[in-house]
C-alpha cells in the first residue's frame, strides 16, 4: 500500500494512465477493507486517464468471533439492529458522527498529497463509504469531478444541505437495492431528494437486490463515467 499522510491506500493505475491521470477514489464500507472494492478497478472504465485509490480505513472494528475489519468512523451496531428487530428506522438524517470529522481533513490531505486537482478527481464508495465520499465531495475545497454513491444513506442533513448549492449543476451517481436490509431505500431516497433540490443533477437508480452493487449498476455506473466532462 502506498501512503498518503496518514491514509494507506491501494494504487492502481490503468493500461493508459498518463502522466497527469485523473484520479478515482473508493472508500469502502464498514467491516470492510481496502481490498473489498479493488476488482472495480477491473470493471469501471473511464474515458480518460486514470488512477484508482481504495483507501484503508483507520478504525479497527469487531466483525465476528476473532475476525477484524475496517472502517471510516464507529457505529452502534446494536442500535441498528435493535431498530432492524423492532421494524423501526434510525433516524440517520440527523446523525452527525464525530468519527466523520476526525476523518475528513486526512482524507483531504491525502487528495492533497496525490497533487491531483480537485477537477480531475472522482469520489466514490459503497456503504459507509458511500457517506463519507459524499462528506468529502460536498466539503472539498473546490468541486470535484465527480460522484458515485453506491448504497449510501443520507446523514449529516443540517450541515450537508447549504453545501450542496455550491456544487450545483455537477452530476452524481447513485444506486441502491430496494430489499437492502443494512441501509433503507427510504434514506437514499431521501440523500436523492437533498441533492437535486440543492441543484445538483442526477437520479437514483434502483434495483431488486439488497446491500450490494450488481453487474447492472456497473454498467450504468461507466456510462456515467463516459458522461462526465
Amino acid at each position: 500500500m502506498r501512503q498518503f499522510g496518514k491514509i494507506k491506500c491501494i494504487e492502481v493505475p490503468t493500461e493508459s494512465s498518463s502522466a497527469d491521470p485523473e484520479l478515482i477514489i473508493l472508500f469502502h464500507g464498514f467491516g470492510a477493507d481496502a481490498y473489498d472494492l479493488q476488482t472495480l478497478s477491473d470493471v469501471l472504465s473511464p474515458p480518460q486517464p486514470s488512477t484508482f485509490l481504495f483507501p484503508q480505513g483507520p478504525v479497527e472494528v469487531p466483525i465476528g468471533p476473532g475476525w477484524t475489519g475496517r472502517a471510516w468512523w464507529n457505529i452502534d451496531l446494536e442500535a441498528y439492529q435493535q431498530a432492524a428487530a423492532q421494524g423501526t428506522l434510525r433516524d440517520l438524517p440527523k446523525e452527525d458522527p464525530p468519527g466523520l470529522h476526525k476523518i475528513r481533513p486526512h482524507i483531504l490531505e491525502m487528495v492533497a498529497q496525490s497533487r491531483t486537482p480537485w477537477n480531475k478527481v472522482i469520489l466514490g464508495g459503497f456503504s459507509q463509504g458511500a457517506m463519507l465520499a459524499t462528506d468529502i465531495f460536498l466539503q472539498a475545497p473546490q468541486t470535484p469531478k465527480g460522484l458515485m454513491i453506491f448504497s449510501g444513506n443520507l446523514i449529516c442533513q443540517d450541515v450537508w444541505r447549504p453545501l450542496v448549492e455550491k456544487r450545483k449543476g455537477s452530476m452524481f451517481f447513485q444506486s441502491h437495492g430496494q430489499s437492502d436490509s443494512v441501509l433503507p431505500y427510504v434514506g437514499a431516497q431521501r440523500l436523492e431528494t437533498l441533492l437535486t433540490q440543492g441543484g445538483m443533477k442526477g437520479r437514483l437508480l434502483s434495483f431488486p437486490g439488497g446491500h450490494e452493487i450488481p453487474e447492472q449498476i456497473l454498467l450504468k455506473a461507466n456510462e456515467y463515467l463516459k458522461s462526465l466532462k
